[in-house]
C-alpha cells in the first residue's frame, strides 16, 4: 500500500504529528535520526519547523525528506 501524508505539524522535542490520507494520525520521533547524515541540519529548531507536505510525504526547506512509508510504519498511533 502507498501512504500519502496530508498534514504535518512540528512539535516540541523534535516530534512530528502527521495525518495520512486514510485519516490515520501518527507521531514520529525525529531524534534518532538527528545524528545521521543530512538529518543533522534538523537539529536547528528553525530549520526543523520548516517541515511541510510535498509529493505525498514531508520535506524541509533544505530538501531533506523522509519516505511516507517510514513515517507511517515507524510512527506511533495517536491514542
Amino acid at each position: 500500500m502507498f501512504w500519502t501524508v496530508k498534514s504535518v505539524e512540528p512539535l516540541d522535542n523534535y516530534w512530528l504529528f502527521l495525518t495520512f490520507e486514510d485519516k490515520e494520525e501518527r507521531y514520529f520521533d525525529m531524534k534518532p535520526l538527528l545524528d545521521t547524515g543530512v538529518f543533522r541540519a534538523l537539529k536547528d529548531p528553525e530549520i526543523f519547523r520548516t517541515v511541510k507536505v510535498a509529493f505525498d510525504s514531508i520535506v524541509w526547506n533544505n530538501d531533506i525528506d523522509i519516505a511516507p512509508e517510514t513515517l507511517y510504519h515507524d510512527g506511533l498511533k495517536r491514542i
